[in-house]
């Protein structure tokens, strides 16, 4: 009995160590000069500061694009648990080679991505996004074969980086026709992973949590205003998520969905609107929170 009993606190002890494992946050940020405006030692390591300054169950490493391997070595990526991504006006310098081995890892279930406002053109995110649309185009179009024989194919934006226009058929969408007797072909027109409108004045956005519940929200108010931002408008060209957990508005009207989650494959990816490189987004309280709160979400089974 005496070792039984011993065993068991042995196993308790090392499931609570395993517990306590702090979550790694790999915080990748391209660095730009005019962050300058608003941050004075980068946005990424403002981030890192912050939150570092206010918990001890995440660890940190902040790393950018100019880094051996753009900070994207094999060592980093196994390290992290959680990748937090800034990019902007170097979108197309990240290799196609980081942004798969980037997939690979988040469908795999071995790393989750947050990506941050102008890095819905990053090409983690937009892989992501094409992957999940490809998953959902063939379970469409599956259920509509029942069983006849299926082919699929897949259609890019014309050109990466570019802007829809209103009107457009909102991507990814899906269309399909009898190729032959016996044949269905489904077409997966992947999503532009943007949306028609922007404007950069600095004007002050107010955020609503749509879903109070989720842990991504835990702790913030209602409704919450930043001062100073961007300002997005839908629709917003990406997939379906899973959840809806804040939507922005403007006092001109605009509105769009700032804060959504998906699943890929094993794996996570939030995307969280706020934000600019000039305005000081990532210094407000209740956006750290918000980061916070999801790192320690996605990276909660990773960290154990």
């Amino acid at each position: 009995m005496q070792h039984a009993v011993t065993a068991f606190v042995l196993l308790l002890i090392a499931s609570t160590t395993a517990r306590a494992e702090p979550v790694h946050v790999l915080v990748w940020d391209e660095r730009q000069p005019r962050q300058a405006e608003a941050y004075e030692n980068f946005l990424g390591n403002e981030i890192v500061a912050r939150l570092q300054a206010s918990t001890e169950d995440l660890e940190f490493r902040s790393v950018t694009i100019d880094d051996p391997a753009q900070g994207l070595s094999p060592q980093n990526l196994e390290w992290a648990d959680v990748i937090i991504w800034w990019g902007h006006v170097r979108q197309a310098e990240v290799t196609q080679d980081n942004a798969r081995r980037i997939l690979d890892r988040i469908v795999a279930g071995e790393l989750d991505l947050i990506a941050l406002h102008s890095a819905h053109w990053a090409r983690p995110f937009t892989a992501a996004m094409h992957w999940r649309s490809v998953e959902q185009g063939r379970r469409h179009f599956e259920a509509l074969a029942d069983g006849t024989e299926l082919t699929i194919e897949t259609v890019a934006p014309p050109r990466e980086f570019t802007v829809p226009i209103h009107g457009s058929v909102v991507t990814p969408a899906f269309f399909g026709y009898r190729k032959s007797r016996n044949t269905y072909h489904g077409i997966i027109h992947l999503p532009w992973c943007c949306f028609p409108d922007y404007r950069a004045d600095g004007a002050s956005a107010t955020i609503g949590v749509v879903t109070p519940g989720h842990p991504i929200a835990a702790g913030l108010p209602e409704t919450f205003t930043i001062p100073r931002t961007e300002m997005y408008n839908e629709p917003f060209h990406v997939p379906e998520p899973d959840a809806v957990i804040f939507e922005e508005t403007w006092e001109t009207g605009e509105r769009f969905r700032s804060g959504m989650v998906w699943t890929i494959g094993a794996g996570r990816v939030f995307y969280f609107r706020p934000g600019h490189e000039t305005y000081p987004v990532y210094k407000q309280p209740e956006i750290l929170k918000v980061l916070g709160n999801a790192c320690r979400w996605l990276g909660a089974d990773d960290s154990q």
